[in-house]
């Protein structure tokens, strides 16, 4: 059916389980109604919501459950490089937390420096 197939397109690009944060949630079974409209008109001339073809298929895939777009977008494991973006100027890799890499300096005796030395001492 053509509302599963928009539910799942995102195989086209990633054909793993992950696919499904695109469109397996709440959000994504809306976007198929905005789509093919509330119902269709199956071979036997039964009406049939596109809300509840969308809801079955999700939770097929899903254990069960209709997880919201919050659901799935909560889960993803932040990177560097997904934030702050620049337009302009030179490319460089995002630069982590300081702390993280003084911390672990002062754990293995590298330094006794407090962090803002450490900072000015690595010019940073």
């Amino acid at each position: 059916m053509a509302s599963v197939q928009i539910i799942d397109a995102s195989k086209e690009h990633l054909a793993i389980f992950t696919h499904r944060a695109l469109r397996h949630h709440t959000q994504g079974i809306f976007e198929a109604e905005r789509v093919f409209g509330l119902s269709l008109t199956n071979e036997a001339g039964r009406e049939i919501p596109i809300r509840w073809i969308g809801e079955q298929h999700v939770r097929e895939d899903c254990q069960g459950r209709i997880p919201s777009l919050a659901d799935w977008l909560g889960r993803i494991q932040p990177e560097p490089w997904m934030a702050n973006g620049h337009i302009d100027g030179p490319a460089h890799e995002p630069v982590g937390d300081p702390r993280t890499k003084w911390l672990a300096e002062v754990a293995e005796g590298k330094t006794i420096l407090g962090l803002k030395d450490w900072m000015e001492a690595r010019g940073s």
